[in-house]
This record gives structure tokens, C-alpha cells and sequence, in this order.
């Protein structure tokens, strides 16, 4: 379905008395695909890169370098209009439900207006579509006539679900959708987008840092750091036998019981370095515990190992 060679993002940004450029290496040289029907889970810290990542895929954001494959097809270079067209094959659902939905419109017209854009339907049958639309996501007719003001965050959050199916998209990215949402409402748009999955065949690319969402809904995982994919395999695999030392940190950092689970959790240390500042070599050894020479020097490739992609000097070294 979705294939990403090598894409990359940099920011320019001015810093300095004289407003001197700096680039921000936002994401740096990512790739991974997706198939039919799957959910690929981007995990990572607060300015790792994921949210860029699935901008760049739906060209919300254009791309330094790199291309982005729809079923082969290049639309990393395509221009708006050509772009324009597929539009409705691909759909994203915010991370804030609050600030996704325009509170000067009802939810039939939220959910009408990409009808009437990508002519999904005739006229005459949009509000039938927006009640289906509702029906879908676990709302009732009545929902169309009001405001967002008047649901819950957990109600937003479906209608946005709602107005991204509303293209009958094949593919969604999901930024993050229920990390502004009470513990107790999380679990039932996790089953929801999951549910939705069966029923309509679409793919997703879920992005989250929360290690228990992504190992609910994910048949495969990339763990990305600092605008790079360190691990990216079967999800199961790499919850239950972690190879990057970033991704067992990721892991240790889940509140556990007993001294073992605390004394893991105080192995990392520090802040994400700056995406302008690159560290050398591998971006993860100012962090890592583990770090040798050739990790401060040289940068580690992304290369097959057993089941699964991993870059890291330490498992080259080791096998571990």
C-alpha cells in the first residue's frame, strides 16, 4: 500500500544577532512500508520525528528528499493538482480533538463538507451519508445537529474518525488520537479504529508514544529517534525481546513493579539532543549507557538481523 524510500525533512530556521540559517534535520533518512489491511506502530519521544513523518506521507508537509510510493505509484513529486486526486485515499486523525473540529460548524456540516469536495456521493443523499457516517462511530443521528462544544473528547475524537472515513480512504494516518484522552475513553477508539480496520480493509500508520497503545493496536512496530528508525519489526518480537538500547529504555520506562523494573528505568538519562546540532555518529550515544568509541564516530546502518531491523553497533558487535 504505502511505501517510504529514504524521506527526509529539514526545517530552515534563523538564530543568531545576524539571523544566520540552521537546518532542523526533522526526519533523516526513513523508510519502511506498509501492506493492505496493516498497522504499522511509529513510536518515540516527544521530538523524535513521528508526527513529521506522517505529515510527509499526505503531503501535508513537502519532503527535502526521499520518495513516498501509493501502490508503486511516486506521489512524493507529483504536483498539487495530480495530488489532489488522491486526496481521498488518504486521511489523517489529529492528536487534539478540541482544536481538529471547527466550532462554528455542526457535525453534518464537518462531515458534508468532504463529501461535497471529493463528490462522494449526490447531493441528495448527504445527509443519509453523514448518518451513516455517525452510525459507523458509535454516534447517534441526532449528533449532526450540534456543535463540537457539546460532546465529550472521547465524542470529538469519533466525529474526527468519522470525517476522515468519510473519503473512504484506504489508508489513515492516526497522529497520536487518544493521547489528549481520558485512560478510560482510549481503549474504546482504540477498538473502534480497530473494528473499522476489519470492516473496511484500511491501513494505518498509528503514531504514539505510549508503548501500551502501540502494542494494542500494531502488527508491526518502528522505534524512531531522533528523526531515525532504530528497530522496526513484528510487534510481538520486539515487545517481548527489545535489541536497541532505546528501545529497551522505551520498554523499562513502563511503570512496573519491584527494583528491577526501577533500577532499568534509571538507565536513560538526559533530554532528545537538538535536531539542529546533530550529535556525531550514532544520534542515540549521548544517551546510551552502552556507547563504545565507534558509536561516537560512526553511524550505524539500518540492517536486517534476525527478525527484524536494527541499527546499532552494539548488536553488531554482540548479536544481542
Amino acid at each position: 500500500m504505502i511505501e517510504v524510500k529514504n524521506l527526509s525533512k529539514q526545517f530552515v530556521v534563523k538564530s543568531g544577532l545576524l539571523g544566520q540559517e540552521e537546518y532542523v534535520h526533522a526526519v533523516n533518512g526513513v523508510s519502511f512500508s506498509i501492506g493492505d489491511q496493516e498497522t504499522l506502530g511509529l513510536v518515540g519521544e516527544s521530538g523524535s520525528g513521528k508526527s513529521t513523518t506522517g505529515r510527509l506521507i499526505l503531503r501535508l508537509l513537502e519532503p527535502t528528499s526521499g520518495k513516498i510510493l501509493l501502490e508503486g505509484k511516486d506521489i512524493s513529486t507529483i504536483s498539487d493538482r495530480d495530488f489532489r486526486k488522491l486526496r481521498k485515499e488518504l486521511q489523517i486523525v489529529f492528536q487534539n480533538p478540541y482544536s481538529a473540529l471547527d466550532y462554528k460548524m455542526t457535525v453534518e456540516d464537518i462531515l458534508m463538507q468532504p463529501l461535497q469536495i471529493h463528490k462522494i456521493v449526490p447531493p441528495l443523499e448527504y445527509k443519509k451519508e453523514v448518518h451513516r457516517l455517525l452510525h459507523m462511530v458509535g454516534l447517534d443521528h441526532a449528533s449532526a445537529r450540534k456543535f463540537p462544544h457539546e460532546f465529550s473528547g472521547g465524542q470529538r475524537q469519533r466525529i474526527g474518525i468519522a470525517r476522515a472515513l468519510a473519503t473512504k480512504p484506504r489508508f489513515i494516518v492516526c497522529d497520536e488520537p487518544v493521547s489528549a484522552l481520558d485512560v478510560s475513553v482510549q481503549s474504546q477508539i482504540l477498538n473502534l479504529t480497530m473494528d473499522l480496520q476489519k470492516e473496511l480493509g484500511i491501513s494505518y500508520l498509528f503514531i504514539a508514544h505510549d508503548l501500551h497503545v502501540i502494542k494494542h493496536v500494531s502488527d508491526r512496530v518502528a522505534v524512531m529517534y531522533l528523526g531515525k528508525i532504530v528497530e522496526m519489526g513484528d510487534a510481538e518480537g520486539i515487545f517481548e525481546n527489545p535489541m536497541h538500547p532505546y528501545t529497551k529504555a522505551l520498554l523499562a520506562a513502563v511503570p512496573g513493579q519491584g527494583e528491577e523494573a526501577q533500577i532499568k528505568r534509571r538507565r536513560l538519562k538526559g533530554e532528545i539532543p537538538s535536531a539542529i546540532r546533530m550529535p556525531s555518529g550514532c544520534s542515540f550515544h549521548t544517551r546510551c549507557p552502552f556507547a563504545m568509541d565507534i558509536c561516537r564516530n560512526e553511524i550505524p546502518i539500518l540492517k536486517e538481523y534476525k527478525d527484524r531491523m536494527v541499527s546499532c553497533h552494539l548488536v553488531d558487535k554482540e548479536g544481542v
